[in-house]
């Protein structure tokens, strides 16, 4: 005789599993990992949720590896890299973003500190051979990927020492030399080749490249400086930024003069007039087209150098002219007695395309007795004239190749659409998967797209409690010299509160609130991690399709689908 069920009455235990109540469903939960806005943001492909994660938990040394699967130098970016995944971070609309970087680079040291060996595999002595061309970060990205999937690789650099402008033109206010040294060195002892002194066009061709490897990655950077005059008029001792910041980094000295003015609104500016005013100039002027970031400045007028360069050099005196041109030289001969500035603003032109026109009527006298113009770099042509086609940088595809020479790649500045560290890592990253491809004549192509992140909209906030972003060290600006670094870093503690602090956008939390809250018990929790990553899996059998698991996830991990 079965049970009666009366008002009042009582089920036994385990009667319960006899009505399948999942039948009664029109939508079903289920687990979507999601892009979280910091992983589409980084520019070498990070995802930092994944490794904040591990931060939070302490497990510092997979949180480091994480992030070396994708970025082999992150205490040299945790320190210059501009960082746009915290200005896309959910959590910067509830309160602060997470100071990923500073993060970064409490990992990256740490991993110095403890000497943390790159994991990696041997690599067979009958690998593939690839040549890598410049040993800057595009280059010792594309080297470090390529040896990661097993290839033999064979850098070949300029230069008495690999590094690039991280170690020639980065002043060590940003990045400290030892710091370079010991990062860039231990990535090449995990077997790449690094042979020095080798400039392209003058030991080596790139025929005798084709010849001689499997493959060929290009990241040679931009070493000539873009013409620059005034109505064809130049100082007789004309300077030019880049040139001057890597002789100061060589001798340790720099020109005095009694005023300056520089020309542009990058990294390369702003960095020449730090170092012009450590150096005792008194007054450093910038002359740049574009606006001081700030809140109500779009990020199109904004100055591209990194911001909090920017505030720093205006904190040690700096003079930033905002929206200005240089209209004329005013010389005696050919020596330098002012400039003529101008209003610049946007206008259409006959395209509809807006463009830098001056401002007639604004016309205004800025005495300096030196110019420099910091306007940017281009490709130098020697051994690889045939590629540019009197160009100034290369034409490639989105993921460094050149269309009518698959075996040969190119990333960083030398693409011309680049300009930061992160950006040529990530470029050196990718081209190394297709190179990958290329040589095993892969029929598919290479995969590297993180999807569209997660909105804050899609995130349940109310489960997330205020937290302030950590403060770091900053030294006085009566302290800054040029050569002692202006920023500290995170303590143990302050490195996994952040890693609290993270929503953990589209991933799961493991925080039980679809364990605990299901009012059918139709989530069950596991011991180990199940296929997806989390520790849940959904009963369908007894899941009503309420949705309450789904609108109670904090991250947005859990969605709701219709039924089929």
């Amino acid at each position: 005789m079965g049970l009666k069920i009366t008002r009042g009455s009582y089920a036994k235990p385990g009667t319960s599993l006899a009505f399948d109540t999942g039948s009664w469903r029109i939508q079903r939960p289920e687990h979507r990992h999601t892009a979280a806005p910091c992983h589409a943001a980084c520019p070498a492909g990070e995802d930092a949720q994944a490794w904040l994660a591990l931060v939070e938990e302490q497990r510092f040394r997979e949180a480091w590896e994480t992030i070396v699967a994708v970025n082999p130098l992150p205490a040299i970016t945790g320190r210059v890299c501009h960082h746009p995944c915290e200005t896309a971070c959910n959590r910067g609309d509830y309160d602060t973003p997470i100071a990923i970087h500073h993060v970064e680079r409490f990992l990256g040291d740490m991993a110095l500190q403890e000497g943390w060996d790159y994991p990696l595999a041997p690599v067979l002595d009958t690998a593939p051979e690839i040549a890598v061309v410049g040993a800057g970060p595009a280059g010792c990205s594309a080297a470090w990927h390529l040896r990661r999937r097993g290839f033999r690789v064979q850098l070949l650099e300029a230069t008495p020492e690999a590094g690039g402008l991280l170690r020639s033109a980065i002043p060590p206010y940003r990045l400290p030399a030892l710091v370079a040294e010991q990062e860039i060195g231990r990535l090449m002892q995990t077997g790449i080749r690094l042979m020095t002194g080798q400039r392209l066009g003058r030991d080596f061709s790139l025929d005798e490249l084709r010849d001689g490897f499997a493959g060929v990655f290009l990241g040679i950077g931009t070493q000539q400086g873009r013409e620059w005059s005034i109505d064809s008029a130049t100082p007789s001792d004309l300077y030019v930024g880049l040139a001057l910041l890597k002789r100061w980094m060589d001798v340790g000295a720099i020109p005095t003069w009694s005023s300056v003015a520089i020309v542009g609104a990058g990294n390369t500016a702003i960095d020449l007039a730090r170092v012009l005013k450590h150096a005792g100039v008194p007054e450093v002027h910038i002359i740049s087209h574009k606006a001081i970031p700030g809140p109500d400045v779009p990020a199109a007028d904004a100055m591209p150098a990194i911001g909090r360069e920017i505030e720093q050099g205006l904190e040690e005196g700096v003079i930033i002219h905002e929206h200005r041109g240089v209209q004329r030289l005013i010389l005696r001969g050919e020596q330098v007695l002012g400039v003529e500035l101008v209003h610049m603003k946007k206008l259409s032109d006959a395209s509809g395309r807006l463009k830098r026109v001056a401002f007639e009527g604004t016309e205004s006298i800025l005495h300096v007795d030196q110019v420099i113009p910091a306007i940017g770099q281009v490709v130098d042509p020697e051994g690889v004239h045939t590629l540019l086609d009197n160009r100034a940088y290369f034409q490639v595809d989105e993921w460094g190749q050149f269309p009518e020479r698959p075996w040969l790649f190119t990333g960083g500045d030398a693409r011309g659409d680049r300009g930061t560290v992160s950006e040529a890592i990530g470029d050196g990253r990718r081209a190394a998967m297709a190179i990958e491809h290329f040589v095993h004549s892969a029929s598919d192509s290479p995969q590297d797209n993180p999807g569209e992140p997660i909105g804050v909209d899609q995130l349940n906030l109310n489960y997330y409690e205020p937290g302030p972003r950590p403060a770091v060290a900053v030294l006085e600006v009566s302290g800054r010299d040029g050569y002692a670094e202006v920023e500290g870093g995170l303590e143990r503690r302050q490195a996994v509160a952040e890693g609290e602090r993270c929503f953990s956008c589209g991933d799961c939390l493991t925080c039980d609130n679809c364990w605990t809250l299901c009012p059918d018990m139709a989530v069950l929790k596991t011991r180990e991690p199940t296929t997806d990553g989390s520790y849940y899996v959904f009963d369908y059998g007894y899941c009503k399709g309420c949705g309450l698991c789904a609108n109670e996830c904090p991250c947005g991990y859990i969605v709701m689908r219709d039924e089929v």
